[in-house]
């Protein structure tokens, strides 16, 4: 299905006429999109920044806090920016990001594959809205522990 959504939100965009310069992706749960992005649209620039917010299922900070690495003004100054990601769930993550695309680059849209309802912010470009939990094919489980990669 993954691939499927992401063609699909591709030819919005195309259709919608937005042409990027530049995909920017919200990480980690915005890596794969974004990739898939870049290859439908036929956008090479491909950046990353690192968010935070959730730091367990139900448990999040008070606010986004950038990490590093951290994509450059420079190297997206200038740029019309599609920033991607997985989930618009609160929407302060998008918001943060955006808010920095704001004083950065020429112009910033967003594209997710999943907005829920409390999302104080409205993506550009949505592939599916949702009030259930998502489960990612690469997060829905724990992280892997040396002993069970041991135990082979």
């Amino acid at each position: 299905m993954f691939g499927d959504a992401v063609r699909e939100l591709g030819q919005t965009i195309a259709d919608d006429g937005f042409a990027p310069n530049a995909v920017l992706a919200i990480a980690r749960g915005g890596l794969g999109l974004a990739m898939g992005l870049s290859y439908a649209l036929d956008v090479k620039d491909l950046a990353m920044v690192n968010v935070e917010l959730y730091t367990g299922v139900g448990t999040r900070l008070d606010a986004p806090v950038f990490l590093s690495p951290a994509t450059g003004a420079g190297d997206l100054r200038g740029k019309r920016v599609l920033i991607a990601d997985d989930v618009a769930d609160s929407g302060l993550t998008l918001e943060a990001v955006l808010a920095w695309c704001a004083e950065h680059v020429a112009e910033a849209r967003s594209a997710v594959l999943f907005r829920k309802p409390p999302s104080v912010v409205e993506p550009d470009y949505v592939w599916r809205r949702t009030e259930r939990w998502i489960d990612f094919p690469w997060s829905w489980q724990g992280p892997v522990s040396r002993s069970a990669m041991m135990g082979r």
